[in-house]
């Protein structure tokens, strides 16, 4: 998976305020793009005799712009089809899926990159994109176990808001904490320092990085090997049993 231009979150007020216009300027051309390519792409998968889209519509959308953008401009397409009339044709469940995504009410600007295209297509979009999300197969809030306030020692979740889009595998998603400040949820500090179990890089995080500390049902064999090694490292190091952590 490739790195893609910088998603700008805010809207042109804001940017004017922090000094980014040329940011958001830059965002919103790609925006636009996106918002064509997704009609491109509807009108050439488009299959008259069962009026379906063909297999590969949204993918190659995606692979072009990636997944945060796509997302976006699908979540401020919903937006800008709620307004009108045939607000109806769209179901709520696909309207709950794009409020996932907060896209800033950004004057003549959002609708500039909202797709223009029926209904149904764009909702059939939509769950082609949805699919080739879950094929990645990625670690969420779901994974998580809410009661695990302190990190220390935990397999901790990375947010994919910190993580560049080609990083996005479960194996880049997986740390286990060596410990910082940030590891308590009351300590002043925010630094988490953590080796990741996907390729045992060691740097430090700060805890908002992290969606939260992974509930145990759901770790891979492949991370309960490489964390199983790390322990047995520590433990040598040591010479002590290793407090804390899956195991």
């Amino acid at each position: 998976m490739a790195d893609f231009p910088y998603l700008y979150p805010y809207s042109r007020g804001e940017a004017h305020r922090r000094g980014e216009t040329q940011m958001h300027e830059d965002s919103f051309r790609e925006n636009v793009s996106c918002a064509r390519a997704i009609e491109q792409a509807v009108r050439d998968h488009f299959q008259e005799q069962d009026e379906k889209l063909a297999d590969g519509c949204a993918r190659s959308v995606l692979e072009r712009f990636g997944f945060k953008r796509v997302n976006f401009v699908l979540a401020n397409s919903l937006l800008e089809f709620r307004k009108s009339s045939c607000n109806h044709l769209v179901s709520d469940e696909t309207y709950q899926w794009g409020r996932k995504t907060f896209v800033p009410p950004d004057g003549k600007y959002n609708r500039h990159y909202a797709a223009d295209t029926a209904a149904a297509l764009l909702e059939e979009f939509i769950g082609q994109a949805r699919a080739a999300y879950q094929e990645l197969g990625l670690f969420g809030p779901e994974h998580c176990d809410s009661s695990a306030q302190d990190y220390d020692g935990k397999v901790l979740v990375l947010s994919l808001d910190t993580l560049r889009e080609s990083c996005w595998t479960p194996r880049d998603q997986l740390w286990v904490s060596d410990g910082g400040f940030g590891c308590s949820p009351t300590a002043s500090g925010r630094a988490v320092y953590a080796t990741c179990l996907g390729d045992g890089e060691q740097t430090r995080w700060n805890r908002s990085d992290f969606i939260g500390a992974l509930d145990e049902q759901y770790l891979p064999d492949w991370a309960q090997e490489k964390l199983e090694e790390l322990r047995g490292q520590e433990q040598r190091q040591t010479g002590g049993p290793i407090m804390g952590g899956m195991m």
